[in-house]
């Protein structure tokens, strides 16, 4: 009898890992065999976004057997998602062992993929993914698994044509295709949360937590950070490490947030079953998470608070900046101020459809949360209500019925889902579980709108199993009637 070493990849390679994983996949029979009738010079799926929501999403449909599929993403390739750009975590903050974006292969795991090259007893020391190391993977993943990519591509317009979509293309080229899924991740149904107290204030004084941020030239200068969140710490910590004088936290509220109530219900129950709950629950654990807030991790937070010239201050909530020379004053709630070199915005992002410019005029028809359902008093939460109210399939509804009809072709498949379907298009721990989903339920739509090829199809397949050798015809016996009384 073999025994479970036989199979093992610890210390193997890539190579090896990757042979393994092509043999798993020919056994399932990836790619699955095509169905979807060819329409000339169309597309069936264009897919906005190549980070791990857009890579999984691709190897679902191509199993599923949907395989005229364009992935296209605008940062160069190897920056896909925010890993090398404006994530600035030292380590990610989900444990080491969850599957993520594998897609139920286990040869196509982080674990996998660090076992083949650095042996077992290093995925045992190793505690957090650092983030470096998680976009290594996912360039690996892109490779072992062939995603066709296209990068430095933005869609920057979509509009209905016929019953197809005609996106434009930051080149100018028109591509028609049937269904268009945004995995444009974190701020893919909005963006940055810019508050209103930086309006007019140069943008040499601030900086928002998603940009592009000159940590250099913030060496000797007093820097704020607004927020206590995981981006704000992060930044903060940056900020300290090249050097910056002081970096101070400004917070409005008055405690620390210190529980993740999210991870506290996390299991496949939750995943499966959050979709289908009445809008009062979906709506009632989502305003729990955002009221209590996911704390920075533990680590990201020890990363500010071993500076010496870090500082945390807490109730105080901005209400004003002003520009008073060289420098800028912070003015809170508390009647208070503060004066500093430069400040971050350490405040997330919004979820906004009118923010995606690709829709134009169209996004004002996306039907949202706020339209749809009325909390109580004691459960308002406006940064809820601007969340897309969607069909069960990751499509967008029409606020008014029939005013925008191919808004069902559009698949939202990042954040923005998250109120209607749970954290299934987003986060690591199920985005594999969401990818299926999504995947299965375009499959559906697009056999359904193509019945009647597809029962024509069943009239003229006549290719026989059988050719007349397999059995010879014989007469059947008569009984006489003696025999029969």
């Amino acid at each position: 009898m073999q025994t479970n070493d036989t199979y093992s990849i610890d210390g193997q390679g890539l190579a090896a890992l990757e042979a393994r994983l092509a043999e798993d996949l020919a056994f399932l029979c990836h790619p699955g065999k095509g169905w979807v009738p060819p329409r000339d010079g169309v597309t069936d799926v264009v897919i906005i976004g190549a980070g791990m929501c857009g890579m999984v999403a691709w190897l679902n449909l191509t199993s599923g057997g949907i395989h005229n599929i364009r992935v296209l993403d605008r940062n160069p390739e190897g920056y896909e998602g925010p890993w090398l750009n404006y994530a600035r975590m030292q380590t990610l903050r989900s444990p080491k062992v969850l599957t993520g974006p594998a897609a139920g292969h286990g040869a196509l795991t982080f674990q996998a993929w660090f076992r083949a090259q650095f042996g077992a007893e290093a995925w045992d020391a190793l505690d957090k993914i650092p983030r470096p190391q998680w976009m290594d993977y996912l360039r690996w993943y892109r490779r072992a698994v062939g995603v066709p990519v296209e990068n430095n591509v933005s869609v920057d317009k979509v509009e209905p044509q016929g019953d197809l979509l005609n996106l434009t293309l930051g080149s100018g080229e028109q591509v028609l295709c049937r269904k268009l899924v945004f995995a444009t991740g974190r701020d893919g149904t909005g963006g940055p949360n810019i508050p209103g107290f930086v309006d007019g204030l140069d943008r040499g004084f601030w900086a928002h937590s998603a940009d592009d941020i000159d940590f250099d030239a913030l060496r000797g200068k007093r820097v704020a950070v607004i927020g206590v969140g995981a981006s704000a710490v992060d930044n903060a910590a940056e900020a300290l490490e090249h050097g910056a004088a002081e970096v101070r936290h400004l917070i409005r509220r008055d405690t620390m947030p210190t529980v993740n109530k999210m991870m506290g219900i996390g299991s496949f129950g939750f995943t499966a079953g959050f979709a289908d709950l009445p809008d009062e629950w979906r709506w009632r654990f989502m305003q729990y998470s955002f009221a209590t807030q996911t704390p920075s991790p533990h680590g990201s937070t020890l990363r500010v608070s071993r500076h010496p010239n870090a500082f945390f201050h807490f109730g105080k909530a901005t209400t004003r900046v002003e520009d008073i020379g060289d420098e800028i004053r912070i003015h809170f709630a508390d009647g208070t101020s503060h004066v500093c070199d430069f400040l971050i915005l350490g405040t997330g992002f919004v979820i906004d459809p009118m923010a995606r410019t690709e829709f134009g005029d169209v996004a004002g028809e996306i039907l949202l949360w706020r339209d749809a359902y009325t909390p109580p008093e004691s459960e308002q939460s406006r940064d809820l209500g601007n969340f897309p109210y969607l069909n069960p399939d990751f499509t967008f509804r029409e606020k008014t019925p029939g005013a925008v009809p191919w808004l069902r072709h559009v698949y939202c498949f990042n954040y923005g889902s998250s109120a209607s379907l749970g954290k299934v298009s987003g986060d690591i721990p199920g985005v594999s579980e969401g990818a299926a989903w999504l995947a299965r339920s375009m499959a559906s739509t697009l056999y359904s709108e193509d019945i009647s090829t597809h029962w024509q199809a069943m009239l003229n397949y006549e290719q026989p199993e059988l050719d007349g050798s397999e059995w010879t015809a014989s007469d059947l016996p008569q009984t006489s009637k003696e025999k029969v009384a």
